[in-house]
């Protein structure tokens, strides 16, 4: 799977790289029509602790999901974002079956 990292207004350190690289390739595991994931990072300029956005765009033939949050730090906001997203994929794909 093709995994586009894009950190808006920073650079993204390589153990944070490799995080998103090895959260990302497990959604493989549901869905074998899964083409690439685009990644997008984020410090929101506000007051709030929660001002690290993340947002993930899986490529899917048909029909792309994403998802974004905000979280204290990136690895808890893609934490959540992954867990929406195997819950959108296994719901993609039985809609493909047609249950």
């Amino acid at each position: 799977m093709d995994v586009k990292i894009q950190s808006i207004k920073f650079d993204a350190d390589q153990k944070l790289v490799e995080f998103i690289n090895t959260k990302v390739s497990k959604l493989q595991r549901f869905s074998d029509a899964i083409i690439g994931a685009e990644v997008f990072l984020k410090i929101e300029n506000t007051q709030e602790e929660e001002n690290k956005s993340v947002g993930v765009k899986l490529l899917i033939p048909g029909n792309d999901l994403f998802v974004e949050r905000n979280a204290k730090k990136f690895e808890e906001g893609l934490d959540e974002c992954i867990d929406v997203l195997k819950r959108q994929v296994k719901k993609h794909k039985e809609k493909q079956r047609g249950i």
